[in-house]
């Protein structure tokens, strides 16, 4: 018997058993003694009768130890689980058999424990790296007894003609092989450097105790020689018989993922999606292969098991939570709760299913087929004013049909994921709609993200083809993103070979015109298809792929038209990347002005005026930076530009709160333009509308206090056409634990929304998802904020922002806000500095003119700016001030009020100021 001697281990869950082999590795009648944490023991003394059993399985090298986080959640939580976690033979503190075992041995050896154990089931099987293939292959061999599947970083299948990872290359290399897993312990210790963050002293010498000398590492050694690194592999067959039995596996399953992982990488997660499909899955960002030991998974695999409760239902019957939608697998995965109200009415009940709506393309096929066929529909500027291309509503349609057949031939099809990696204008326009139209998932990760951020999303969406400019092509070949590559324009020959890209998409736009009309028709996608994954902002965290379907995103348009009042016919000046892509699906011109749409700040006066003359523009999308910078260039319009400017009847910002002053000053340079600010998010856009109007209407409230729950942050409007807002209330500790909504005024809380346009699901974050989605039929969107008593919503920041102070729960805006009508001060920011629940309330500045040097504000600065936060109910200890405030990168407006926290936690400590 084996002291268990560990942290986090209970003695008690250790112990040995004797068991009969029937491996080919071993003689007829040998037995082998395996060594095992197992609570069983345990519950039966406490009187417990667990739901079921997790048999947990280790990979190369670590051990049984790798669980321990199961066995106490699985001792300890209100239903309790039995965890049976294994020491693989010739591994952790199980016999050394001196036998070479193969893959195909391991799973029969796993069978004769369970079997020893006489294990009936309810099983659930736990794996990890090649822990996961055993597992399988033992779910494969035991039908009867199986619940569930859970994977952790693994794999089952290496694709032919992609080389195994670089790691395992080179332990499997003879100059290394041996030394590296055997005679050395460097394989054990690499493996534990994989650890994010590092693994402790304590937990790294448990990992390693059963291994300490040469001879205790033969096991790590074989497992790693077993890896099939080819078909000509002995453990090949078996492998491939795993591979392909998932195909049928009928059980719910759990894949808990960390993308850092120089082993097994995000391909191998996509491969196990397209073998179990219904899978619920979630990426740690920032985990690695030691996912287990990198993030808390034991608390949503317990939570997962509760709405499986496998101990009372049939294998193979529909195992969703009670109360969960309850629809035939194929039929609408929507999530359940969706508003389903049409456009403009409020009648229908929450949960209702989102009514059908024309396709997002149509209006392309109409306005082609119509009198307006010849009339321009996308256009794109050049720096010197003037139109770089365009295409008419005919140009386009027969475009968008020769792409698709182009894509068509080279392998897009409905469910291929295609990263679009495209400046907004004819190309993108043209491609977008084509891989729409043949049911292909398109990735929108905007360049804005940075090379870090946009790198962690492609590698996360794993696109099947990335078509791309030169810039993102050279990016991939770089930092080896995923997908086929196509470029945009035609490259020489050994520009394409370097890059690794097939064709462009001029080549095949010229082989879907050669055979049009031999190609077969596509099928019209499934309207609860996946259409899109558009990726969030990064803003609050790294950038979340968000999933749309082809009917949600035709309701997005839908309310967009309604609310906004943009028909087939208007001009739009898109400054906005998605407005970009939605313009043609409203039947609106289209045209991007000369900037950088990844940088708002880019966008001057003189350009958007010049796109404004171009198309004779009656809308214009830009965000809350670009129109700073479009006031700060003004000087610069010709007659010419102000009066293109002032055709214009429409304008809308988004992205971030925009304040009256703001659009007072746009005000005079498109003087007949009615002036909205939409409120949404990359979940659901848009969600709420104001016009300058109505924002000095609820400012007048405010200021008057005529109105219950007017002020205190941006007034971002009413509810726009089909959608609905609630709050759920904050609680003393900052958090928003209810569930219920509310709509009472003067209650701040969480904003939830409900309606037709908001998004399927979070991409491959089944916690982010669930979490989302807690209360039923509604999204929480993570904003804080409150409904005055006309039924107006005021933003007042960010849940994640909230300060939560001795004595009260300060929300950020409505402080930032009276802070920066002072003289003298830009953006201003009210963070948090100290432990939660006992915070002091820092007020970070952005002075005019810009401070040279970041750290403590001035005297006389400081007292005024305590006096404007003291007006606003709010008590200011510490002043700061910034050259500039750290803001997203996306829209260049949000405030990384996060970062700013830890600055000025760090000033305020005597620390170097720097900037932040």
């Amino acid at each position: 018997m084996v002291t268990a001697d560990w942290p986090g281990v209970d003695p008690e869950w250790s112990r040995d058993i004797e068991v009969a082999s029937s491996s080919a590795a071993d003689a007829p009648g040998t037995v082998r003694r395996w060594h095992l944490l197992d609570n069983g023991a345990q519950l039966s003394r406490r009187g417990l009768a667990p739901a079921g059993t997790l048999l947990c399985v280790h990979g190369n090298p670590t051990w049984s130890y790798l669980w321990r986080t199961l066995l106490a959640a699985g001792s300890n939580s209100a239903q309790p689980w039995r965890v049976v976690a294994v020491d693989q033979l010739d591994m952790g503190f199980s016999e050394r058999t001196g036998t070479f075992r193969r893959l195909a041995d391991r799973i029969t050896d796993l069978g004769d424990l369970t079997d020893a154990l006489e294990l009936d089931g309810p099983v659930v099987t736990v794996g990890h790296d090649w822990g996961g293939v055993i597992s399988l292959g033992w779910a494969l061999d035991h039908p009867q007894q199986l619940a569930g599947v859970v994977l952790t970083n693994t794999a089952v299948h290496q694709p032919a003609g992609s080389p195994i990872p670089p790691a395992l290359r080179l332990a499997l290399h003879p100059a290394v092989h041996r030394w590296g897993t055997t005679t050395s312990d460097a394989f054990l210790r690499v493996t534990h450097s994989l650890a994010h963050p590092p693994l402790t002293p304590e937990v790294r010498s448990a990992f390693l105790a059963p291994y300490r000398g040469a001879a205790r590492r033969a096991g790590v050694g074989n497992f790693v020689a077993d890896i099939p690194a080819d078909a000509s592999h002995p453990s090949f067959p078996a492998l491939t018989r795993v591979a392909e039995g998932l195909h049928g596996l009928k059980v719910p399953a759990l894949m808990l993922w960390g993308p850092r992982d120089p082993i097994f990488s995000d391909r191998y997660l996509k491969d196990l999606i397209t073998r179990l499909p219904e899978a619920k899955v979630h990426r740690f960002e920032g985990a690695g292969h030691l996912v287990a030991e990198d993030r808390d998974i034991a608390t949503p695999i317990f939570e997962w098991l509760a709405g499986q409760a496998p101990d009372t239902r049939p294998v193979g019957a529909d195992t969703r939570p009670a109360g969960a939608d309850t629809r035939p697998a194929g039929a609408d995965t929507r999530p359940a709760g969706a508003d389903s109200r049409p456009v403009g009415a409020d009648s229908r009940p929450v949960g209702a299913p989102v009514p059908s709506a024309p396709p997002l393309w149509a209006p392309l096929t109409e306005l082609a087929a119509g009198p307006a066929g010849s009339d321009t529909a996308v256009a794109e500027m050049a720096a010197n004013g003037t139109v770089a291309r365009s295409l008419s509503w005919l140009d386009l349609e027969r475009n968008v049909a020769a792409a698709a057949a182009g894509l068509q031939e080279t392998g897009v099809g409905p469910g291929s994921r295609v990263s679009l990696m495209v400046p907004p204008g004819v190309d993108l326009t043209v491609v977008l709609y084509a891989c729409l139209r043949l049911g292909a998932v398109v990735v929108v990760a905007d360049a804005g993200l940075g090379t870090r951020g946009l790198s962690r999303a492609v590698k996360g969406a794993t696109p099947d083809f990335l078509i791309g400019i030169d810039k993102a092509l050279a990016a991939a070949a770089v930092l080896g993103w995923p997908g086929r590559r196509i470029s945009v324009r035609e490259l020489p020959a050994a520009q394409r070979r370097l890059l690794g890209v097939e064709t462009s998409l001029a080549a095949l736009a010229r082989r879907g015109k050669l055979h049009a009309g031999t190609v077969p028709p596509v099928p019209a996608p499934d309207p609860d298809a996946p259409a899109a994954v558009l990726f969030t902002s990064g803003s609050t965290g790294p950038a979340k792929g968000v999933l749309y379907t082809h009917r949600r995103l035709a309701a997005m348009r839908d309310t967009v038209a309604a609310t906004l009042g943009i028909q087939p016919g208007a001009r739009l000046v898109a400054g906005f990347a998605p407005f970009a892509l939605l313009g043609p699906a409203l039947g609106a011109v289209s045209v991007t002005p000369a900037m950088d749409v990844t940088a708002p700040r880019t966008l001057t006066a003189q350009a958007l005026a010049d796109a404004a003359a171009a198309i004779g523009a009656t809308v214009v999308f830009a965000s809350p930076a670009a129109l700073r910078n479009v006031l700060a260039t003004r000087d610069s319009l010709s007659r010419s530009g102000h009066q293109a400017l002032e055709r214009v009847e429409l304008l809308l910002s988004a992205g971030a709160p925009v304040a009256e002053p703001l659009l007072a000053a746009v005000q005079e340079i498109l003087p007949s333009a009615s002036l909205h600010t939409p409120y949404g998010m990359t979940e659901a856009l848009p969600v709420t509308d104001i016009s300058l109007e109505q924002i000095r209407a609820a400012e007048a409230d405010a200021a008057t206090g005529t109105m219950a729950g007017a002020g205190n942050g941006v007034c971002v409007g009413l509810p726009v056409h089909g959608a609905r807002v609630a709050l759920i209330p904050l609680a003393a500790d900052g958090t928003a634990p209810g569930d219920k909504p509310v709509t009472v005024p003067a209650v701040t809380g969480e904003i939830l929304v409900c309606a037709p346009h908001v998004k399927e699901a979070y991409d491959r974050l089944w916690l982010t998802q669930r979490d989302s989605a807690r209360t039923a039929g509604w999204h929480r969107t993570g904003d804080v904020g409150h409904l005055d008593a006309a039924g107006r919503l005021w933003v007042e920041g960010r849940l994640a922002h909230v300060v939560t102070a001795p004595d009260a729960v300060i929300t950020p805006v409505g402080a930032e806000q009276a802070i920066e009508r002072l003289h003298g001060v830009g953006l201003a920011a009210v963070v948090g500095v100290g432990p939660a629940g006992t915070q002091a309330v820092a007020a970070v500045v952005e002075t005019v003119p810009a401070a040279r040097r970041a750290g403590p504000a001035a005297p006389q600065l400081a007292g005024r700016v305590r006096e404007a936060a003291r007006e606003a109910g709010v008590s200011v200890s510490a002043v700061l001030v910034v050259s500039s405030q750290p803001t997203d990168i996306r829209h260049n407006a949000k405030i990384d009020r996060t970062r700013l926290s830890r600055w000025a936690s760090a000033v305020l400590a005597g620390g170097r100021a720097g900037t932040p």
